[in-house]
């Protein structure tokens, strides 16, 4: 079907209009009045939108990777080599053509538009954009990119980007192990239910449960950490079309001592540690690979966390901060769904799936350099930061607000906790002299029919009661009550959050100490 024409379907008694977008648009603004003096597509909404960009992710993240970023980085990169080159002895680079560099080192909105026509026509991004420069930069044009191939700007542009995102990322990720640490400290001693193979099992503490996200997120703190610091170490500088260096060899006439100050230069204006002693025209996507690893495991750590806290927000023990106006569901106005988690596992999950595209990729690579990982690599390297920032923003707001019911919990351990005392009874039945295997056999016929009671007539577990009605059991009776405290059933729990925050969570943070009062409560857009 083509874009300017309609078939009509029989649909029943009457006919319903099937019609491509175009048709569809029209008739909606002939309905509407609308006369558009542009293309009915040229405006924003009518165009699709990266849903990280219009609802999810924070303005700098967005601004790392935007257009404006990327390209005035890559002037920035030609200012470097230039400036570079000419501290080297190379002539022909003026100091009005360094200063022209400079003053156009941004790039403004028209010259978005002259480097698309220029990229259109040429079918090269980058020499569209030395094109464009030179025209703002006249005194340089001739010098731009002198020595260079196209990935001395596209692929240590990405280096730099990625090592800012991480910048970014860190402290975001600092603060929200701040927020469960002072979490888990407060719930340190109340007790709730364990849970294994999703079945009740021995009490844990509602703080105990938290450090376990928060050591989970101290690993993916750590992983990102070295991603960054091995990063710095990474840079591509400058290495020519097949990595060999042999272009600016041929500028310096030979130098090979010029050729490396040169790129150690370049390295180092650009805020890098060192550069790869050795690569092909790109940098190697191993660390494509590397750095989205860090990234997808912190997403898999996301999904985890949101489903723990959906699930327990199932049995009405926790609940995720929920707003005065918010609305739960647009049918059942009395549900609070737990809609920041459930986004929160999405996400993570769609950012866990980035690692196998870049596994791919890496693989993929033809010899000194094949193309076929450009198009790829604009969509997974920028959406997997994205996704990375939005899922911190979502845990920064959940960890903020998280609300424990203790009055569920206390009923929800009520009704497990005679099973549960079990163990305690026989203990402490053996203490008195009995022994253990007709203690238990006791307790084994007396839990089945208590079971029984709870399972199949609905009722409250009578377990004790049938305990006490027993005369067995007559020499514990007077300690079933110490015998019964939730407290006694929570082990270390205490202790355990105690030495996480000391140990595993205060030197981790203690390098964030600074940044995480700047960092503040995460905003949802919606």
């Amino acid at each position: 079907m083509s874009g300017t024409t309609s078939s009509r379907m029989p649909d029943g008694a009457g006919q319903r209009m099937v019609s491509t977008p175009d048709v569809r648009l029209a008739t909606l603004m002939d309905m509407t009045h609308l006369t558009p003096t542009k293309s009915a597509f040229d405006a924003k909404y009518d165009t699709y939108q990266n849903p990280l960009n219009s609802r999810y992710c924070s303005q700098r993240m967005k601004y790392i990777f935007s257009p404006r970023n990327r390209f005035s980085t890559w002037r920035e990169l030609w200012i470097f080599l230039a400036e570079s080159e000419r501290e080297l002895g190379l002539e022909g680079i003026t100091t009005e053509a360094i200063q022209q560099l400079k003053d156009h080192a941004l790039i403004q909105d028209h010259e978005f538009e002259t480097a698309a026509i220029e990229e259109k026509r040429r079918r090269h991004d980058v020499m569209a954009h030395v094109h464009t420069y030179g025209l703002a930069a006249p005194a340089a044009a001739g010098i731009i990119h002198w020595g260079a191939t196209s990935c001395y700007v596209t692929d240590n542009a990405d280096l730099i980007f990625m090592r800012d995102a991480l910048d970014e990322l860190l402290p975001k990720l600092a603060a929200v192990i701040q927020r469960f640490s002072a979490f888990a400290k407060e719930y340190r001693s109340v007790p709730c239910l364990g849970y294994t193979h999703g079945q009740a099992a021995q009490m844990v503490t509602v703080g105990k449960r938290a450090t376990i996200w928060i050591e989970d997120l101290l690993d993916d703190l750590h992983n990102l950490e070295h991603a960054r610091e091995r990063l710095l170490g990474k840079f591509r500088g400058v290495k020519g079309t097949t990595g060999t260096q042999a272009s600016f060899l041929a500028i310096f006439q030979d130098d090979h001592d010029k050729v490396k100050q040169l790129d150690r230069l370049v390295t180092k204006k650009a805020g890098f540690n060192g550069a790869s002693l050795s690569t092909t025209q790109t940098y190697s996507r191993k660390i494509d690979v590397d750095i989205v690893h860090a990234l997808s495991s912190f997403g898999c750590t996301c999904e985890r966390i949101g489903g723990d806290i959906r699930h327990l927000a199932m049995f009405k023990e926790l609940e995720e901060p929920f707003e005065q106006d918010q609305i739960g569901s647009s049918a059942m106005a009395y549900k609070r769904n737990p809609m920041r988690s459930e986004r929160l596992c999405s996400i993570g999950r769609m950012l866990s799936s980035f690692s196998a595209e870049a596994e791919q990729t890496y693989k993929s690579q033809w010899l000194e350099r094949s193309l076929d990982d450009s198009a790829i690599r604009r969509i997974v390297l920028p959406e997997s930061f994205l996704c990375a920032d939005a899922c911190l923003i979502l845990l920064n707001n959940v960890s903020s607000g998280l609300v424990v019911n203790e009055a569920v919990i206390r009923q929800r351990i009520d009704l497990e906790l005679p099973f549960m005392a079990t163990e305690n009874i026989i203990m402490e039945m053996v203490t008195k002299g009995h022994s253990r295997q007709d203690a238990h056999e006791k307790i084994r016929v007396l839990s089945h029919q208590a079971g029984a009671v709870v399972k199949q007539e609905g009722k409250a577990n009578d377990l004790i009661e049938r305990i006490r009605n027993d005369d067995f059991f007559k020499p514990i009776l007077d300690d079933l009550k110490r015998l019964m405290e939730p407290e006694t059933f929570i082990g270390r729990s205490p202790q355990i959050v105690d030495e996480v925050l000391e140990i595993d969570v205060k030197p981790a943070l203690a390098k964030y100490e600074e940044k995480l009062g700047v960092v503040g409560d995460a905003e949802l857009n919606v």
